[in-house]
């Protein structure tokens, strides 16, 4: 058997039905359309769903939860977890090295769960109030740079500008006087 002398199966494949090419091929005329309505217009052909004008189905039911487009940027990790690596300098980058986040994460946050018995360092990792108490309790450090504030731009003043009328106004009344 050679790759050239492969074929399907007898009966296995069927040509295609070339519709609206003449009455002799059985699919001449109205090409299997029917007679008027919608579905024999060009173009006329409603999509998945459609339900005669009535409100569909998937429109009719409300709207529940919400996707949150940056819900991986965020890591969160247990105090139990830092127990048990290895590094006792973690950030980020330990943290991925040891499988602990994922490598999609941006930042890590520590979460309080768990025991955590060892002294560690964390540089640049958020960390939640109770997870920060038992940290500091084991004699661990946290050390996490500020960002500088964004420059605020100065308000503009509001010019308070006398009418002329009214000057013109006091200006008279103090020529009559």
């Amino acid at each position: 058997m050679k790759l050239n002398s492969l074929k399907p199966a007898p009966g296995s494949k069927s040509n295609r039905h070339r519709v609206g090419r003449g009455i002799g091929s059985g699919w001449g005329k109205t090409a299997g359309r029917g007679h008027k309505g919608q579905r024999a217009r060009s173009g006329g052909f409603h999509k998945v769903g459609f339900e005669g004008g009535q409100m569909p189905l998937h429109r009719r039911l409300p709207k529940r939860g919400f996707n949150s487009p940056t819900r991986e940027d965020v890591a969160e990790v247990r105090t139990s977890e830092l127990q048990n690596m290895q590094a006792t300098d973690i950030d980020l980058a330990a943290l991925k090295a040891e499988g602990v986040v994922s490598r999609l994460a941006i930042t890590a946050k520590v979460i309080l769960s768990g025991k955590l018995e060892r002294k560690v360092a964390l540089k640049e990792i958020l960390v939640t109030k109770g997870a920060r108490s038992m940290i500091e309790a084991a004699g661990g450090t946290i050390q996490i740079t500020p960002k500088p504030e964004a420059p605020k731009k100065p308000k503009k003043e509001k010019k308070k500008a006398k009418p002329e009328a009214e000057e013109g106004a006091k200006g008279a009344e103090g020529a009559k006087a």
